[in-house]
């Protein structure tokens, strides 16, 4: 089942790969990239996919609280280990937290479960996303800031979220062509996404692997599985939904997590290799994650 699992996920390995291949051989600018994903495609796939959803509203609540549950603990982890280390707190919790749903996830459930499963993996990714923009930079300003609040309502993908949860609760119809559009626009954003990870991780150069790193690893990638089994298990989530949270809360540390700290002038460092070190398990990691999901 493990070899089946990566066989699956295989185009998704491509993708990223050529990614940083082409990242090596073309300067193509990155925040570019990450913005005609994040800003336009993105939100194109969140809108359509959310309008479209079957999933209820009390599935979507459910899932809800298993995303923070895992987020919770994640963080409680993180803080612990920053108490008890020089690790930074402001710094070291990010890519312990936040899980790579969106460039990695999405294109990775869309291979594996189709439609039902990006659907599931969409609602966990934009429940993160919030938080990103939200405790992101709460834990990076010590506190709330006009930055972090002007950030997050300026994000596209933020407000394709509300429009689309609001137009799904309330039965609003909109045009068919127009949902079309969105669709076939959305369609591009899982291998653009898998693309611009890659590309993302072909400019950082080699850093050291501290112990802070490797301590990031082992609780992003095991204690974030391990908070993942506990989250289905309280809120008694089977089927296919369990086992998109599970794989899903153990995904690699999030892009987000160095580009947010960077951009607002922070020694990123620490996220980057996580993030680098965390991904390229993840070619492991992932299928192992399909495996153990499937023993549960």
């Amino acid at each position: 089942m493990f070899l089946q699992s990566f066989l699956i996920l295989l185009p998704l390995f491509v993708l990223i790969s050529s990614g940083f291949l082409m990242g090596r051989i073309v300067k193509l600018s990155e925040d570019t990239l990450l913005r005609i994903l994040a800003d336009f495609f993105m939100p194109m796939l969140v809108f359509s996919s959310l309008y479209l959803s079957p999933i209820s509203p009390l599935e979507m609540v459910t899932l809800s609280g298993a995303v923070v549950f895992v987020m919770v603990l994640t963080l409680g982890a993180a803080l612990i280990y920053t108490n008890l280390s020089r690790a930074d707190r402001r710094i070291f919790p990010l890519p312990v937290i936040f899980m790579n749903s969106g460039f990695l996830g999405i294109p990775l459930m869309q291979l594996w479960g189709g439609y039902e499963a990006t659907n599931i993996i969409i609602i966990y990714d934009q429940i993160q996303t919030f938080f990103i923009f939200t405790l992101g930079y709460l834990l990076l300003e010590g506190g709330f800031s006009t930055k972090g609040i002007k950030a997050s309502v300026k994000s596209p993908i933020l407000w394709a979220v509300i429009a689309g949860f609001t137009f799904n609760l309330f039965n609003i119809s909109l045009p068919e062509s127009l949902i079309k559009t969105f669709s076939f626009g959305g369609n591009a954003a899982p291998p653009l996404a898998a693309f611009a990870l890659g590309h993302s991780l072909s400019g950082r150069n080699k850093g050291k692997i501290s112990i802070h790193v490797i301590i990031g690893i082992i609780m992003r990638l095991g204690i974030g599985f391990l908070c993942g089994i506990l989250a289905v298990k309280l809120f008694n989530i089977t089927g296919l939904m369990k086992t998109v949270i599970l794989v899903t809360s153990a995904l690699p540390s999030a892009v987000f997590s160095y580009v947010l700290p960077a951009r607002l002038g922070y020694d990123s460092t620490i996220s980057r290799e996580i993030v680098i070190i965390s991904t390229v398990l993840g070619v492991v990691t992932i299928p192992l994650s399909f495996y153990l999901a499937g023993l549960l």
